[in-house]
Order: structure tokens, then sequence, then C-alpha cells
């Protein structure tokens, strides 16, 4: 599905080199990224931008049910770690909410689930005209769409070929930092959402081969319940992830990351290494930089915090997980990795150091 063109970011002199360089822009931003990676910060980056209108989480369950009167309520909680925002989360689908009833526009339940196989399901033509229709009607206000997803990585080869003239963004971060956001808000606030997901995801994709053999290799035990329903499950997930050994959570946890960290491999025009960006003003720079060369927009990642020093600061707080047996499932996910055959060099170095910092980071949990 074709997006319309949207404005340049800049002045333009009317000049036809100004005119080329407009029109080979990409017309919208998708920022695939994963529970707890600090995605929500990147987009709130863009979302700061005049010439955005920024979606959040398009795929999530919640918009089935949101109304007009829920969306100045659905801002950032003490507990949620987010940015402060200017305004509530689902601000921009306004336009695509009717006074007396629920549901966004074109929204199903069916998109809130990710799918890792080669080729789109039977739900995928409408999950692309539901995204098609935010996008066009996004443009013919003047304004560029930036979507920020945690539910795409596996989807990320059928977006990438429905959208081409989209800018699709990986968001990256070391799965030991971004379990342990996840497992800390469990053990703190009893919300066991970020433990239970892995498992849900993995169990309702369980028999697609490569979905299978990541969970085989990384040694997951999966909730007992049959998937008769995704609602179902999804409880079943839940009431498991309450009671879930630490180390299994975490297995389940980095299958489901390599999976979604293999689908980036091949398909993303940009990757946000969110580990480098608190550290480096250098790489923040160079973000942005590759922003403005591929889609006009300029948004400032100069005030990243230190996600990885966060992280060490907190290992105290990690228990219930023998970190240091983890090292296995880091090395076995890599070689899952490697095993697939597509990954170039660059990208595999990429993991392979993601899971050096992990081996690092969770040798301090007990």
């Amino acid at each position: 599905m074709p997006l319309s063109t949207g404005p340049s970011n800049g002045p333009s002199n009317g000049s036809s080199s100004d005119a080329a360089r407009n029109s080979a822009l990409k017309q919208a931003v998708f920022l695939h990224t994963g529970w707890r990676s600090a995605g929500t910060w990147v987009w709130s980056r863009l979302r700061e931008l005049d010439s955005v209108t920024a979606f959040y989480e398009p795929l999530s369950n919640v918009l089935a049910d949101l109304s007009l009167a829920d969306v100045s309520a659905s801002r950032p909680t003490l507990t949620s770690g987010h940015p402060p925002l200017d305004a509530p989360y689902f601000d921009e689908y306004r336009p695509f909410l009717r006074e007396g009833a629920r549901g966004v526009d074109g929204y199903r339940r069916a998109f809130s689930l990710d799918r890792f196989a080669g080729i789109p399901d039977a739900e995928f033509p409408a999950l692309q005209a539901y995204l098609g229709n935010l996008c066009e009607r996004t443009s013919e206000q003047g304004s560029v769409p930036v979507f920020k997803f945690c539910r795409s990585s596996g989807r990320l080869p059928w977006l990438k070929q429905a959208f081409p003239q989209a800018m699709h963004v990986g968001v990256l971060r070391n799965p030991a930092s971004q379990f342990a956001s996840g497992w800390l808000l469990s053990r703190q606030w009893s919300n066991p959402f970020f433990v239970a997901a892995p498992f849900r995801v993995l169990g309702l994709n369980q028999a697609d081969p490569l979905v299978r053999q990541a969970i085989e290799i990384c040694g997951v035990s999966l909730p007992p319940a049959a998937p008769t329903s995704d609602d179902a499950y999804a409880m079943a997930c839940e009431q498991y992830a309450r009671t879930a050994e630490g180390n299994n959570a975490y297995r389940a946890f980095v299958a489901l990351w390599i999976l979604c960290a293999l689908r980036m491999a091949g398909g993303v025009d940009l990757l946000i290494d969110m580990d480098r960006l608190g550290t480096s003003r250098d790489y923040a720079a160079s973000l942005r930089a590759g922003f403005e060369t591929q889609s006009g927009l300029s948004p400032d990642f100069g005030s990243a915090r230190d996600l990885v020093e966060e992280t060490r600061r907190g290992a105290a707080r990690m228990s219930g997980i023998d970190g240091r047996a983890m090292r296995a499932v880091h090395s076995a996910a890599l070689k899952f990795l490697k095993a697939q055959g597509s990954v170039d060099a660059a990208f595999v170095e990429v993991i392979r150091e993601k899971m050096v910092l992990a081996n690092e980071l969770t040798d301090a949990w007990r």
C-alpha cells in the first residue's frame, strides 16, 4: 500500500535538487522496539518535532476498547519509567475515534499478537489497511506519521515489504538490562505483564519451526496450559508469571529477544543501540544524522540516560536468578542467530557484543 508524499522538514529554495531529495525521503517512521527497551523514550524524541504525528503502540490491545473519554487518562504512571509527556499516550488517535463508541477505526484485537512466520497471515491485509489509513490521513494533514511498536518485530519483514516508503528503525537493548527492567516491576509492584509477555508470544507461536527451535535451544519451559484461545492463554501466562522460576523467565525472554533480533537483522534501515546511546554523544549525533538523511526529521537524542549503569546499580535487587547460569543461554541464542545463515557479519558482531555485556551484567545476579 503506497504512502502519500509527506512534507519536507526543512527549507527549500525550489531547486530541482531539493525536490529530488524531498521525493527520496522516507514518508513515515516505524519504530520496532521491545517491552522495556526504552523505545518509548526514543518515540518521545520524535514526538517533540512539530512536523510529526507520533502514534503510540498502534498494535496494543488497549486500542480495541479505547474511547475519546479514555484518552486524557492515558499518561505515564510513577512506576512506568517513561519520560514525562506533554500529551497523553494515545492523543494522536483522537481523529480515529468516534463519539460514544469504543475502538480505533480499523483496529482488530488479533493485531496485538506478534507473528514470526515467513509469509503474512490471514489478518495481515486488515493490518496493512489499518496502518495505511493512519499513514495516509496523517500525511494529508501535512504531518509525518511515526509509529512506536512493541509487537511488530516478528512481522517486520511483512511490514517492510508492505510499507517500503517508510523508514524502519530497530531499537535494541542488551537482554539483561531489558529483562531486569520488567522483572523488577513484577517483583516490586506485582505487575507480571512483562514477565508473562515472552511466554505468551512464544506459546502462541510455538507451531512455527523457527520459534520452536528458539524455545528448545534456550531451554524454555512454557506454561502447561494449552493455548485454546489467545485471551485464555494470555491469562494463563499471567498466572504462570506470578510464580515463574526466575531462570526460566529469563530463558523465555532471551528466546523472544533473539527471534526479534533476527527479524531486525534483515529488515531495518537504521539500528538504535540503546546501550551505546547513553554513553556517547557522538553516537547520538550520528543517529540524528541518520534520521535526517533518510526521513528529513532531526530528533535530539542527546539526553539519553546510561541504562547499562542503571542495570549495574540495580543488580542487588535481581534476586531469584542464577546469573552465572545464564551464560549458557546467551551462548545458545548467539549460536541460533549464526545458524540462520542470512545474517551479515556486522549484525552478528553487534549481537555478540550484547551477549558479552549480558554475561557481565547477569554475573552479579543471585
